[in-house]
């Protein structure tokens, strides 16, 4: 048994202890962040060449893809043209040659020299007298490897190839084969899984395809049920010496605060309160998630839990990722707060010396009950009297640092996050673990209907026509861009016009030439463009993160009160903005951005009592940025379309690489392994309900499997 426990715990010593990571080769594993035995172990093939059936050169059949093997015989670097390089080589075995040759690839002279024995998969062609191969795959074959086979093919660089690390990988499997088993017997047999050591050995080295999925099935789950583990004890840790504050749920201030509203809520907005009201008068913490789609009225749910933290005498804080954003509730939520007497402040980096000075005193008293803000609210010197409830908004936009920072700044306060992105519940469980989920998936505005359509670049001058439309009926439009600036040259004044300005009459008909439509659209560029060539007569204005604080403060204003026409901005408008006249958006190569956050784009408009309109702008028609697209003209609810996003994109693509846990997962994929997250999350805790800190002996190397993942 020792021997299993020395081999188990020699996987956190550095990977330099294995045979063959020294020198050159130890150096390119750690630029590809492997330190560790441990790292080196999950370090999964990007994907497997099947050479399981190799043919002579002489038998590879024309027109079919094949697998040889041969010796370089000789390699030739032909330079075409100044960037286009051909590198072609010169395979032979008994049976004859053949050639092989890539495209701009040159650095594949200096990995098939000759002399190299190599094996090649691709489609044999006949050519000028010769067989040939064109960019085939290619493995180099050891003098001790065996010949064929399904060979893994890993991420690498310069310092250490694909095959040195098969070979390192190899050696430090061999060196330890009674590896500990971090799952429990009784699971693994529930389960029908193989041994870990097992597992590792048919990912890295697979024999078979059935041999393969049940060992990817089976390291999916441990990934899965190790980070579910961390979480829920992450949680368990934090609150069982904690007293939680169970909060006043039915006080006079929440019931003022739903008479002052001007509209009924929707049902989806009422089960959402109940739900977190419930937990804020309960004697455990809420550890909440609120999903709603854009436009659903995430905020007044939320407001309720503030007013709640005000009938009980405590505070509230409620943080978002931007200024416009937190001055939006102030926007929304401070008159009906003022109508019934809750005081409230809005604390940014824009606040004034003066200002800030005297509301941290205040919030230090305990004389404001609420505080909109961004990240100035976990600025060090800001200290609360009695913070109870903390809401953070958009919470995928901040690191889990950040808010663990303002959570801390409270005494075992509640916690209500939430997000305009919906997610699916695989993709939550494996984020957010042990969380406790409300959606709202209902508009209260049922009537308005916004409509998508999209538009190739060289017809971009239907989407223009389209905001001269609105703009015509007395209604405004956004123009958003994938850049803030190409080259940012000179702008003029909001009222100059210079000679180039033509008509409007002619404008549909001639400046398409003006622009490359190839390049990448700038808010910079764009605005000038709209201003001397396409709406010369409106007022367009621009707003993007180069703005400070106060200047975007006053575009929103004058776009709010209508003095600004048109808005050309990046993505700083995604989320936060609630213009309800704005009834038209045009997204400039839309391509460029990702499936969700279109869908925040979109929410923009059709906020009020009026149809919005949405104009995808792109050339790319076709491949996956073409079906992402068309997901979103055929779709407008936002959990299909994340769904949609996490089948086309990656996870961490969607959610943003802070967030907690994304690092562990690397053969999980949340859309295709839902059932298998949902198995993990049911059996962590059910092993929870057992030994609720993993106390037991049995379970001491899975507690050491924790701490050596996690790092608690």
């Amino acid at each position: 048994m020792a021997g299993r426990i020395d081999q188990s715990l020699s996987l956190d010593q550095p990977v330099s202890d294995t045979r063959y990571a020294q020198g050159t080769r130890l150096q390119g594993l750690q630029k590809l962040g492997i330190t560790t035995l441990r790292e080196l172990l999950v370090h999964y093939p990007l994907r497997y060449n099947d050479f399981s059936e190799i043919v002579s050169l002489a038998r590879a059949p024309l027109g079919e893809v094949s697998s040889v093997m041969g010796t370089v015989d000789e390699v030739k670097v032909k330079r075409i043209r100044k960037r286009m390089v051909i590198v072609e080589l010169s395979l032979v075995d008994d049976s004859g040659v053949m050639l092989a040759s890539w495209f701009n690839q040159p650095w594949i002279a200096k990995t098939l020299t000759q002399g190299t024995r190599v094996l090649l998969r691709g489609k044999m062609t006949h050519s000028y007298g010769y067989r040939k191969m064109s960019a085939p795959l290619y493995t180099i074959i050891a003098e001790d490897a065996l010949q064929g086979g399904v060979l893994p093919v890993y991420p690498a660089n310069a310092q250490v190839t694909s095959n040195w690390i098969a070979r390192i990988i190899q050696t430090a499997l061999e060196a330890r084969p009674a590896l500990l088993d971090p799952l429990p017997v009784a699971l693994r047999v529930e389960q029908g899984f193989m041994s870990r050591h097992a597992a590792l050995l048919a990912v890295h080295q697979p024999e078979s395809t059935l041999a393969f999925c049940e060992a990817r099935r089976r390291l999916a789950f441990e990934e899965v049920y190790l980070l579910q583990l961390h979480l829920m004890l992450t949680r368990k840790l934090r609150e069982q010496d904690s007293v939680p504050f169970r909060h006043v749920t039915n006080g006079m201030g929440l019931k003022a605060f739903e008479r002052a509203l001007p509209f009924t809520l929707t049902a989806d907005q009422v089960a959402a309160v109940a739900s977190i009201l419930d937990d804020m008068g309960s004697d455990r913490m809420m550890n909440r998630l609120l999903m709603g789609d854009v436009g659903s009225g995430k905020t007044v749910v939320a407001a309720s839990a503030l007013a709640a933290a005000y009938d009980s005498g405590t505070q509230a804080a409620m943080m978002a990722p931007t200024e416009v954003l937190a001055e939006q509730y102030a926007l929304k939520l401070g008159p009906l707060f003022d109508a019934v007497g809750i005081p409230w402040a809005l604390l940014t980096s824009s606040t004034t010396t003066s200002e800030r000075r005297r509301m941290l005193q205040a919030l230090d008293a305990g004389t404001i009950s609420v505080v909109f803000g961004t990240h100035a609210l976990i600025e060090p010197d800001v200290h609360f009297c009695a913070l109870s409830l903390v809401v953070v908004d958009e919470q995928q936009r901040f690191g889990v640092e950040q808010r663990a920072a303002l959570h801390a700044k409270g005494k075992n306060c509640d916690i209500l996050a939430m997000t305009a992105t919906p997610i699916p519940r695989s993709l939550a469980l494996t984020i957010y673990g042990d969380l406790e989920t409300s959606f709202i998936r209902t508009r209260p505005i049922a009537t308005v209907h916004t409509t998508t359509e999209i538009i190739p670049k060289s017809e971009m001058h239907l989407a223009y026509e389209g905001i001269r439309e609105a703009l015509d009926r007395g209604e405004q439009a956004y123009i958003v861009c994938p850049l803030i600036s190409n080259k940012a040259p000179a702008e003029s004044s909001a009222d100059e016009q210079d000679d180039e300005t033509l008509p409007a009459s002619n404008l549909l008909t001639e400046f398409s030439d003006e622009q490359d439509s190839g390049s990448i659209k700038a808010a910079e560029e764009e605005l000038l463009f709209l201003r001397r060539r396409v709406f010369p007569e409106r007022k367009v204005a621009l707003m993007t993160s180069h703005l400070k604080p106060a200047e975007k403060r006053a575009v929103m204003d004058d776009f709010r009160a209508g003095r600004i026409d048109v808005l050309v901005s990046t993505t700083v408008i995604e989320v936060g903005i609630d213009v309800p006249n704005a009834t038209v958006m045009v997204i400039q190569d839309a391509d460029r951005f990702g499936l969700s956050q279109l869908h925040q784009l979109r929410g923009r408009v059709g906020r009020g009592e009026k149809d919005g309109a949405v104009y995808l702008v792109t050339a790319a028609l076709e491949g996956e940025a073409g079906e992402r697209l068309r997901a979103l003209k055929r779709s407008s609810d936002g959990f299909e379309l994340a769904e949609q996003d996490l089948r086309l994109r990656h996870e961490g693509d969607v959610l943003g690489s802070r967030q907690h846990g994304a690092a562990a997962l690397r053969l999980v994929n949340v859309v295709r392994d839902a059932q298998l997250i949902a198995d993990a999350h049911t059996q962590a805790r059910a092993l929870l309900d057992t030994d609720p800190l993993l106390a037991l002996p049995v379970h001491a190397h899975l507690r050491y499997e924790l701490a050596a993942v996690f790092g608690s």
